[in-house]
């Protein structure tokens, strides 16, 4: 017989093993190294070990008569510690064992992110069985806490089950959601809200600073300045190959142990499967295309001709509860198409991405039953074009008429409940309707109070509309935001309120899109409605914002950028103007301009320099001058009182007490303000979306002037007798214009469309609801007024600046 070593006792080798005395019986004297002090059992149950849903003898896959009866030569908790090819041995602790044929199949080994504490006692990662009981004897002590750094797949298991023991715990994620490599940003916040609502804290986009703990873990310090007790911190954070022996051994080793499609490394006679493996530039993790592996390994024993080829996988979360699927290739590219069904009710969320009419990728959250459906379409290169109306719902589906949605509504029974929030039924909507002669969603709202509250029930309600209505129902004039919804931006603004909506994934679940992750104009509206609605709460998303305002400057048609120093109220002085001139000579760059908003602009400078350029700017105490923002461009100003012997009031410091209290903050579209000094107007507040124009008894206030593609002259708000006044009301005019108007809208067009009646009555006549606003717009300030510049400077979003000039690319316009 020959003699055969398998160094690993894993899933892998051991399914290997089943196939290798299936295909050579009695062929081989098996001996079998495992460092682990027992035998081969199933690691993808240890989750359910760990939360107490099963014993460790459940998942035992092979028991000692298996080998005994296999002939296996055991020798468990004996690790190799070397290979020597010359003499076909391998070397442990017992000594030398020879060998014909070598497999090795070590797996892999967990990351231990190099953390200051990381050797502290109770950090430990989460692979084997040891592992388990160290935690679960942990578990056991009263109000016992865990950290769980890595959201990935393997983390969010260890989570559920040590919340399932009773531990409070709390999970720390680098990346912007959960299971990034396996979801997509939607069915992550699903996954996140589920796993929250089972007291799971959920802290994603953590920069992990030290583990905290004097004999042993106490604390996890993020780099933001939380910290998170812990009595055990559980790392996650990914595997590496454990490829120590093989290196050693001299074999080919790249990220794993290479080996060609019959499972041989470099070495004719020692093969190699499982984690520890790297085939065509693949290292895989999952068990499916181990367990492919394992039986092409075998036929290589056993003389028979096999090849093992890279394999498409599917991933299942195996937390109790908690349905999800993904498979396949499901990022963005522009030759891909995206089928997206929502059900904000039931939590369901599934997604097939599709090139050339074939599913590449999928993503099911909620209901997963389509899962392998839809896999063996992938796999297969199904062609999709006779089922493309009904694919997205699944298997049960094919062949039969498509869904009409339409008749699914006019099919429900009169005492149907339709709104929840009001309780209001079917025939309560549709006979107001016809009573009452409504023909506009709005009138069905006053009357009925259906979809008057969260809104959730607007697209039966319009239904019903369209079906009582028949071909005299007039949809809402109003447009949707974009095609990948139903609702405008003034609905979105409410229910983004009314169901505490705090993120892009939440609100495109809860209001149900029509795509995955939106587009370019609903995305950047977004991110400006949950920036003004929750400040402080809200982390801007940089990547929902277009170019000029993700790198602070304005790109130019020839793929450079201009960059604006603020100068409050137009003012400067020489160390400011040293500092540009300096700037100019430094970067060589070729123009210099004095702007219509009183400032000076630097054109032509590289994408790369942008950081330098800022940075030299700061230290002369130049701050962004914010001329590619949807926010404050500039308050222009005269010269004044200070001067002019016509002024009278001091212009120019009303002017930069204006812009330095409202710099930073975002608006629907750009803003930009004037204060004249006197009737003359030489600041031309009268075009400017605000403007103030001085006069003897104090301020009188205009706004929604234009002076662009559209001509428009202000109209007078009030008068204000002193410049506190004036600042009040000019601040609870913003904030208003911020909290109500759309996306894009510029204030002359928020104010046709509200009506100048309703704005006078909050920020004029209303003093209680004018220093409300004043107060809600100074707490927004705390979290806006930081530089852009200085950030970037300190190494914020480096990659966008960088790649250029690292790798010698052309820079180009984006």
């Amino acid at each position: 017989m020959e003699k055969l070593v398998v160094v690993g006792a894993g899933m892998a080798s051991g399914r290997a093993l089943e196939h290798i005395f299936e295909e050579a019986p009695g062929r081989f004297d098996v001996t079998l190294f495992g460092a682990e002090p027992r035998g081969n059992y199933n690691r993808l149950m240890l989750s359910p070990v760990l939360a107490g849903e099963k014993e460790y003898e459940q998942i035992i896959t092979h028991d000692a008569d298996w080998y005994r009866d296999h002939g296996v030569q055991t020798r468990f908790g004996e690790t190799v510690t070397g290979i020597d090819r010359a003499r076909k041995v391998v070397v442990s602790a017992g000594g030398e064992t020879p060998y014909d044929k070598l497999i090795i199949a070590t797996g892999s080994a967990p990351f231990i992110i190099p953390l200051p504490g990381k050797d502290l006692p109770g950090v430990m990662a989460f692979r084997d069985l040891d592992d388990v009981n160290r935690m679960v004897d942990v578990s056991k002590r009263p109000g016992a806490k865990a950290v769980v750094i890595g959201g990935g797949l393997l983390g969010l298991e260890a989570a559920a089950a040590l919340n399932a023991r009773g531990m409070e715990v709390v999970v720390l994620h680098l990346m912007g959601h959960v299971m990034e490599r396996q979801l997509d940003p939607a069915a992550g916040y699903l996954l996140q809200r589920d796993l929250e609502a089972r007291g799971i804290t959920v802290h994603c986009k953590a920069q992990t600073k030290a583990i905290l703990g004097q004999d042993r873990v106490e604390a996890v310090a993020l780099e933001d300045g939380t910290v998170y007790g812990a009595d055990i911190v559980v790392m996650a954070v990914g595997i590496r190959p454990e490829t120590r022996i093989a290196v050693d051994a001299g074999l080919h080793v790249e990220r794993g142990i290479v080996v060609n499609d019959q499972m041989v490394t470099s070495d004719p006679d020692v093969l190699a499967l499982g984690e520890c493996v790297e085939h065509e530039k693949i290292v895989y993790g999952l068990v499916a295309p181990l367990y492919d592996q394992a039986k092409i390994l075998a036929k290589t024993l056993a003389k028979v001709d096999a090849a093992f080829r890279p394999v498409q996988t599917a991933t299942q979360l195996k937390v109790t509860g908690v349905s999800v699927y993904s498979a396949g290739d499901f990022a963005d590219a522009e030759d891909r198409e995206e089928i997206v069904l929502r059900d904000a009710t039931s939590g369901i969320y599934k997604r097939l991405v599709l090139k050339d009419d074939r599913v590449i990728g999928a993503v099911l959250y909620g209901e997963t039953a389509d899962g392998p459906w839809f896999f063996d379409m992938i796999r297969k290169g199904t062609d999709t074009r006779d089922m493309r109306d009904t694919l997205i719902f699944g298997q049960a589906y094919q062949g039969g008429a498509a869904l009409d949605p339409m008749a699914a509504v006019a099919a429900l029974p009169d005492d149907a409940e339709i709104c929840g929030c009001n309780g209001v039924c079917k025939s309560a909507i549709t006979g107001t309707i016809a009573s009452k002669g409504l023909t506009d969603l709005d009138s069905v709202r006053a009357h009925t109070k259906a979809s008057a509250s969260c809104g959730s029930c607007t697209h039966l309600v319009e239904k019903l509309m369209a079906i009582t209505l028949g071909d005299s129902y007039n949809p809402a004039a109003v447009k949707p935001m974009c095609p990948c919804t139903e609702h405008d931006h003034g609905t979105v603004r409410r229910l983004i309120v009314a169901k505490e909506l705090k993120s892009i994934p939440a609100i495109m679940q809860e209001l149900e899109w029509k795509t995955s992750c939106g587009c370019a104009k609903c995305r950047p509206a977004l991110n400006y409605y949950l920036v003004a609605e929750w400040p402080g709460e809200y982390e801007d998303d940089n990547q929902s914002r277009f170019i000029n305002e993700r790198v602070h400057a304005n790109i130019q048609k020839d793929g450079t950028y201009s960059v604006v120093p603020r100068m409050w109220g137009g003012m400067t002085n020489p160390k400011e103007l040293r500092a540009i001139a300096d700037v100019a000579d430094k970067f060589a760059i070729p123009a210099v301009k004095v702007t219509g908003g009183q400032r000076i602009d630097l054109l032509g400078v590289k994408k790369e320099d942008l950081p330098g350029v800022w940075a030299d700017l700061n230290a002369a105490g130049m701050v962004s001058g914010a001329a590619y923002a949807k926010g404050l461009r500039t308050v222009k100003t005269c010269v004044g009182s200070d001067w002019c012997r016509f002024g009278t009031q001091d212009s120019t410091g009303l002017g930069v007490r204006l812009e330095k209290f409202m710099w930073g903050a975002w608006t629907p579209a750009k803003v930009k303000l004037a204060v004249s000094g006197c009737p003359r107007n030489c600041a031309e507040a009268t075009c400017k979306d605000i403007g103030v124009i001085c006069v003897d008894s104090g301020y009188d206030i205009q706004f929604a002037g234009a002076a662009g593609l559209d001509i428009k002259g202000t109209e007078l708000l009030c008068h204000a007798d002193t410049e506190d006044e004036a600042l009040e009301i000019i601040v609870a005019l913003t904030q208003l214009y911020r909290e109500q108007g759309h996306y894009l809208e510029r204030i002359y067009k928020w104010a046709k469309r509200v009506g100048n009646d309703s704005i006078k009555a909050a920020v004029v006549d209303d003093v209680a609801k004018r220093r409300q606003l004043n107060e809600r717009f100074v707490y927004s300030q705390q979290f806006a007024q930081v530089d852009p510049w200085e950030e970037r400077v300190n190494g914020k979003d480096a990659h966008e600046f960088a790649a250029m000039a690292e790798f010698g690319l052309p820079v180009a316009a984006e």
